[in-house]
């Protein structure tokens, strides 16, 4: 018999809804390390990330009643760090669509590495991209999320999602190139 994905972790998550604390330590346990790295590709910045994942936790055990097992927990809890990442980017007022092409001068950055692998490159290059064109390679080629998807989260069109994702991709791709 196939185990449906959804009910991961159900025990333990029915075990939180009755205000079991350990249990609540468990599920934290297991699923902190994941959502601080969605949150840090997000934000680029650890303390950030740190106060998401920690905000994130607090309103998914606060909210855990209303979690129907129409996902994986680690699905819902990924969404509310995503969607708080997002807002914390929004309340510090950076775009998400630039509005002017951006320089870049990397001969200022740290000096490279010798022989990085390709996906060492990808990793760096993608945390020079400015925020907005991080945000929507994150969504796309890290999250998974379609275009519809990203243009629900970001509040934007579908055409402006894929636009920027061809955008970002292209500056992506400039700056590997220059690694």
């Amino acid at each position: 018999m196939e185990t449906d994905i959804r009910f991961t972790h159900k025990a333990i998550v029915e075990q939180c809804k009755a205000g079991n604390a350990s249990s609540q330590y468990e599920l934290y346990s297991r699923y902190v390390d994941a959502m601080f790295n969605v949150g840090l590709r997000f934000l680029g910045n650890t303390e950030d990330a740190e106060d998401i994942v920690q905000d994130s936790f607090v309103d998914a055990f606060k909210n855990l009643n209303d979690f129907k097992y129409e996902s994986s927990f680690g699905a819902w809890l990924k969404r509310i760090v995503i969607n708080k990442s997002i807002n914390h980017l929004k309340a510090k007022r950076i775009p998400v669509v630039p509005m002017e092409p951006h320089e870049f001068h990397l001969a200022d950055e740290e000096p490279p590495e010798a022989e990085a692998t390709d996906i060492e490159k990808v990793k760096r290059g993608i945390a020079l991209l400015p925020d907005g064109y991080r945000q929507i390679i994150n969504l796309y080629l890290i999250e998974g999320y379609d275009h519809v998807e990203i243009g629900e989260i970001l509040e934007i069109s579908t055409s402006t999602s894929k636009s920027q994702y061809h955008r970002a991709k292209k500056k992506l791709l400039e700056i590997i190139d220059g690694m």
